[in-house]
């Protein structure tokens, strides 16, 4: 966050402030989303395990991605596998100003 701030020249506050008049959520409700999306995607086309998708977007433990991944697609991690159930996307924002 501090990285974009900088490079659209705002402070963290502001950049903070702003994003979330312009989108309606949060940074952070906006990384974790985009990130689940991204994972959702990986299960569903590869045949990664769940723990390394879990790490290799940011979750400490399977334990919490799998709470954090039903929290927005309503369904299991394994049940993408099978493909199983719908998915909430998050796409990616591209913001001019």
């Amino acid at each position: 966050i501090e990285s974009i701030a900088k490079q659209a020249n705002v402070s963290v506050f502001h950049f903070q402030r702003t994003f979330a008049v312009l989108t309606d959520m949060s940074i952070g409700e906006y990384l974790r989303g985009r990130r689940l999306t991204l994972a959702a995607q990986e299960l569903a086309n590869t045949n990664c395990k769940i723990i390394d998708v879990a790490y290799k977007y940011g979750y400490d433990t399977p334990e919490a991605f799998s709470k954090a991944f039903r929290k927005q697609h309503g369904v299991k991690p394994s049940d993408v596998q099978k493909n199983m159930g719908k998915l909430k996307s998050y796409n990616r924002l591209v913001i001019q100003v």
